[in-house]
């Protein structure tokens, strides 16, 4: 399944600063600041239907957008949001100019399939997930939905580490100086162990004075 392709139509806003945000948001407008790519910074007001549309895709930050001014796109990569603390609604928004073929850092969902069948997880032991995302190096026209890491063989003490997971060809993770983990199958701890060791003593104890009493 591919992502949903994000657009915003927006405005250039005429008046900066607070009072011009402020009157953006009064209008059902979230204010934002479109930058980089060479050019000087823009104040824009975004529809704030489409904004919270594109949150609710689940990868606002993680994909590019289409920005329509008057009929021209620019591609852009949304760098910060900013949420009402009470209200959760969107009030500010930055979007960053990429071109399509230019590289750029973003984090990457991981999904975990075979769980069903892992014989580790069969046997009790507990998917620890390390990472639940990878930061990538990747052309901004070309970000992968997700990451899949497969975990359908992998027993208990068993690890899946980034170079278990299929990139596309032009991705890199932006890690490179490790082969780092993405997730462990873990199994009961020691402590847990012990744990049950202790009770299984006390319960032992305990029937032995039960004995003891009935003699």
């Amino acid at each position: 399944m591919s992502k949903q392709q994000i657009t915003f139509n927006v405005e250039v806003r005429e008046r900066v600063g607070t009072g011009g945000a402020r009157e953006a948001r009064k209008n059902g407008m979230v204010p934002g600041v479109l930058y980089g790519g060479g050019q000087d910074p823009v104040a824009i007001s975004l529809k704030r239907g489409e904004v919270q549309k594109a949150i609710e895709t689940g990868h606002f930050l993680s994909s590019t957008a289409t920005l329509v001014h008057k009929g021209e796109k620019q591609l852009v990569i949304p760098q910060a949001i900013q949420m009402h603390p009470v209200t959760d609604q969107p009030m500010h928004v930055d979007l960053f100019r990429v071109d399509a073929k230019q590289k750029i850092k973003v984090e990457v969902a991981v999904h975990f399939v075979g769980e069903e069948v892992s014989p580790g997880l069969k046997k009790g032991g507990t998917l620890n997930v390390v990472r639940h995302a990878v930061e990538l190096l990747v052309p901004a026209g070309h970000i992968p939905e997700s990451l899949e890491a497969d975990v359908s063989k992998l027993e208990i003490g068993d690890n899946v580490k980034i170079s278990d997971i299929t990139l596309p060809g032009d991705a890199e993770p932006t890690i490179t100086d490790r082969d780092f983990t993405i997730a462990t199958i873990a199994g009961r701890s020691a402590k847990a162990d012990d744990t049950s060791a202790e009770a299984g003593e006390e319960e032992g104890a305990e029937e032995e004075g039960d004995e003891e009493k009935e003699d």
